[in-house]
């Protein structure tokens, strides 16, 4: 088979948050990498942000031909940094639930750090539409799954070096937001990254903000179809 589709989750999630992705998009013919990168699945607490734009980029170049690469959440600035770094080696970014970025911002300084790592927070920060598709039980296991962020990665400075990023065509899945609320966004000056794509789709998935958990069919579908 051939490596088409890069998969990287967004934060305290491993490569194991597209289980259920993964043989959806093989059932339609594509064959999927989840990547579980460094300080988010192997043990360490001391990876940067640099370490894992390295993790992603290895990928990419490891595949034969030209993979779609998909970011989730927070992990749609690993996205778009792979089209920064390899513009002619990326067929195409794909994002879900979240928006590259700025340059010179650093890349997920959301959360408190406790012990040089941003645990999971907890549920408060996300009720509403970001988890209102999640269960008790889907909320107890992501919580006993939740891998600490290291503050190497979440306070990382994101640097931007080649303007060819935005002739990378971009799909932009839009859960817990619409795909109107997307537009407002980008149109007002606050995601500048995809007001500089040349080629942005944006396709509407009902669901909270994490697919690939709730509706992973349906995302594999979007991924391949939009």
């Amino acid at each position: 088979m051939t490596v088409d589709i890069l998969l990287i989750g967004g934060l305290w999630l491993d490569g194991s948050a597209w289980d259920e992705v993964v043989p959806a998009l093989e059932a339609l013919g594509h064959h999927a990498v989840p990547l579980t990168l460094p300080g988010q699945g192997d043990g360490s607490t001391t990876a940067t942000l640099d370490d894992q734009v390295a993790a992603v980029l290895a990928a990419v170049d490891a595949a034969p031909g030209k993979p779609l690469v998909v970011g989730h959440s927070a992990a749609c600035t690993l996205a778009w940094l792979a089209a920064d770094a390899r513009p002619d080696k990326v067929a195409k970014v794909a994002l879900i639930g979240g928006f590259p970025t700025s340059d010179g911002k650093p890349y997920a300084d959301f959360f408190e750090l406790v012990d040089g790592v941003m645990p999971f927070p907890g549920w408060e920060p996300f009720e509403g539409p970001d988890s209102a598709d999640l269960d008790e039980d889907a909320r107890r296991s992501f919580t006993a799954a939740a891998i600490p962020v290291p503050a190497g990665v979440a306070k990382g400075v994101v640097h931007y070096a080649d303007q060819h990023r935005s002739t990378v065509p971009v799909l932009l899945v839009c859960p817990e937001f619409t795909p109107a609320q997307a537009r407002e966004w980008i149109a007002s000056g606050d995601v500048p990254e995809l007001a500089a794509a040349k080629q942005l789709d944006l396709v509407d998935i009902d669901s909270g903000h994490w697919p690939m958990l709730t509706k992973p069919v349906e995302l594999a579908r979007l991924l391949v179809e939009g």
